[in-house]
């Protein structure tokens, strides 16, 4: 269950802040462009709601927060979208991976922990899987990810780990396997985007343990 019961609309029907979900999506629905955010206390909400939201828009934005200079160059992300990460403790370690909604953080699809993993095993996975939901879905939101590697194995439709299979890694090298099997067996009309992390802050599907 969602800890937010608070939700801020910067860009809706009628912008402020609401006590609940169903309040919040009665201001979004059909409003193209819509942002948003939900909060655990109204104390956080209201400071939002006069703050700029590109404060609010991924997990430590306020460090990062983007110049004008440098929104005008990269512009503004697809918030229509899904966003995908992978965390992992240790190289190697246990890694997991999930896909959320870009506009909300809402989480979409999780896997894992899996053991003996890699990060960049987990962005690999994070898009096949995000690709393959879309597909499913015959959505036409874009897919973003921050990481160059993972978009590069994509492209080749291989993962080119250095990772050495084990036994306790078995599992994670199957879904390896399925992953590249997906890829030359599917075509996608997904466009797949680099998250522009100095710009933008972290990706919405960031785990937080940086």
């Amino acid at each position: 269950m969602s800890k937010n019961k608070f939700f801020v609309v910067w860009e809706g029907k009628e912008p402020g802040i609401y006590r609940s979900w169903d309040e919040c999506k009665r201001q979004i629905h059909g409003f193209e462009g819509a942002i948003f955010k939900g909060f655990a206390t109204e104390a956080e909400a209201r400071e939002a709601m006069v703050s700029p939201c590109w404060d609010y828009i991924g997990k430590n934005a306020k460090k990062k927060k983007p110049t004008a200079e440098k929104i005008s160059h990269v512009g503004l992300p697809n918030f229509e979208s899904i966003s995908v990460d992978a965390a992992c403790s240790g190289n190697p370690g246990l890694m997991e991976y999930r896909g959320v909604y870009t506009k909300t953080g809402e989480q979409i699809f999780h896997q894992g922990p899996f053991k003996d993993g890699t990060n960049n095993v987990g962005e690999f996975l994070a898009l096949v899987h995000g690709l393959a939901f879309l597909k499913q879905k015959n959505s036409t939101f874009p897919l973003y990810t921050d990481s160059k590697t993972a978009l590069a194995w994509i492209k080749t439709g291989k993962a080119k780990t250095k990772l050495e299979k084990s036994e306790a890694n078995d599992v994670l090298f199957d879904l390896i396997h399925r992953a590249e099997k997906w890829l030359a067996e599917n075509d996608f009309s997904t466009v797949v985007l680099k998250w522009e992390t100095e710009v933008w802050g972290e990706i919405p599907a960031d785990f937080g343990r940086k």
